[in-house]
């Protein structure tokens, strides 16, 4: 897989069937290995270890209705009392992280609605936090440690 602008962590990757797999701690399952896939494994990785996001509060994939449709968003972060704070939405290495991506993720969010959005190809990773009140938004410098976007 291709090497991303994150830390390198060590994955069990398998191959069978003609597909290669990867294990994914959170769902404790083998989940086929897209460039997508790499991408979210990685980035959960580093909120865990380099952000310090506790485990037990990132949820992978979560369904959740937006205009009486189920959608999945690829990532999302819960506070220590159970409310969404984050929501994450990765895409492959070769996705530009374009304007359409952050609309993707701007309307998963009338649903949602937490304070942070963040989106990444692996590459390139952009977090905003959102003020809700206001209707507006403005873009972090860096990406925010657990304790930042969720104090006890």
């Amino acid at each position: 897989m291709d090497r991303l602008n994150l830390p390198e962590y060590d994955f069990r990757i398998s191959s069978s069937g003609g597909k290669n797999w990867i294990f994914d701690p959170l769902r404790k399952k083998q989940v086929v290995l897209t460039p997508e896939e790499w991408v979210r494994q990685n980035f959960i990785q580093f909120l865990i270890f380099e952000k310090n996001y506790p485990a037990s509060l990132i949820k992978i994939e979560m369904g959740f209705k937006l205009n009486n449709r189920l959608r999945r968003s690829d990532i999302l972060v819960y506070n220590r009392k159970g409310k969404p704070v984050l929501i994450v939405e990765c895409k492959a290495p070769s996705v530009k992280i374009s304007q359409k991506v952050f609309d993707q993720i701007a309307r998963y969010n009338m649903s949602i609605k937490v304070k942070y959005l963040l989106v990444t190809n692996g590459m390139d990773h952009y977090c905003c936090q959102i003020d809700h009140e206001n209707k507006a938004y403005h873009f972090l410098k860096d990406i925010p440690e657990f304790k930042e976007i969720a104090p006890d």
